[in-house]
Formats: C-alpha cells, structure tokens, sequence
C-alpha cells in the first residue's frame, strides 16, 4: 500500500502564490522614495533625515503660531482703537440735528440767552467729539474727491472751477484714520454755458 501525504483542506484551497507571481508578468522594479533609498544605503542617515524633516516641521509651526499671535494682537489693538465707531457715528447724527435748530435760533435772535447756551452746548459737544478722534472734513473750495465725499448734485458756478465743491449739505468725520461718514456735497459742473 503506498502512503499518501495527508494535507490540510486549509492549505489545499490555498494558490501557490509563487507560482503565480512566477506567472505572472515580469516583475517591474519598484522605484524607492529618496527616503527609503536612503535607509537601505545607511540607516543613521535615514533617522537624520526624519529628524532634519521634523525639525523643520516643528520650526514652521512655531513661525506660523508666533504670526498667529501678532495677528490676533494687532486685531485686538484694533478692535479697541475703533471701538467707539459706532457710538460716534450715531452721536454724529445728533449733532447734525442739533445744528439744524441752532442755525433756526439764530433766525430768530442772536442775541438770545437760549441761543447763546446752545452755542456753547454744540462747542463742548464738539470738542468732546474731537478729543475722542473725531475730526470734521472740511470740503467747502476742496477739490471734490470721492474717498471723502459723496456728491448729491452737480451745478454750473462762475466762482468754482469745474469739480470743486460748492457746498456742503452734511458734514463728514473721519475717525482717526478712518472714515467715518463721506460728506454730502453739491460739485461745480464749471461756468454756465
């Protein structure tokens, strides 16, 4: 009786993956990353090459963490320095109307004691405006320009040169560097033809 060698079922089912690789298509050379070529060659240059990458990894996060914090401090700094926009531009408004019915006082009597105490009111309002950064844009004889000026109309003037500003209907502030409200001007077209 001849023996016959006694498999497991397991191993049986399995393929010959030799033979299939012998098989199959030649085998391609598999190109190496710079990295593993270099493990391969020397592996204490492949650990200094790790160390040299995350060493530039570490000093990258640090640049870009310091930038972070100048940033948010700088934006911080500016948040308080324009804090108070909002607050002025609504005053701003007040004023406006409040010069409105100085000017119709004073239609009626400068010589009256009501007149006189709006006058000082309106002038310790505006010097509380200016010591804030408030400052009035001036735009009457001004050269129109409309980062500061925001022009309604446009009429004929002998006295004013084409684009210049006649008159002013609404004041315009600057918030320290900043503008707050454009002014509301009325720009020369030049002489009437």
């Amino acid at each position: 009786m001849k023996k016959v060698p006694v498999t497991d079922s397991k191993e049986a089912n399995k393929p010959d993956l030799a033979k299939e690789r012998s098989t199959s298509s030649p085998e391609k050379p598999v190109a190496l990353s710079e990295v593993d070529q270099i493990e391969a060659e020397d592996p204490m240059a492949g650990l200094q090459a790790d160390l040299d990458r995350f060493r530039d990894l570490a000093l990258r996060s640090q640049a870009d963490f310091e930038n972070y914090k100048k940033r948010c401090a700088r934006e911080k700094e500016e948040a308080i320095k324009y804090a108070n926009s909002s607050l002025l531009e609504r005053l701003v408004a007040i004023v406006d109307n409040f010069e409105l019915g100085l000017s119709a006082a004073r239609e009626e009597s400068e010589s009256s004691p009501i007149y006189s105490g709006m006058n000082l009111v309106l002038k310790q309002l505006n010097d509380f405006l200016a010591e804030n950064g408030l400052q009035p844009i001036e735009a009457v004889g001004q050269k129109f320009d409309p980062n500061l000026h925001e022009a309604i109309a446009h009429e004929p003037s002998e006295e004013f040169p084409e684009g210049t500003v006649i008159r002013q209907t609404r004041r315009g502030y600057r918030f320290k560097d900043r503008l707050l409200r454009p002014s509301s001007v009325v720009v020369s077209s030049g002489p009437a033809k």
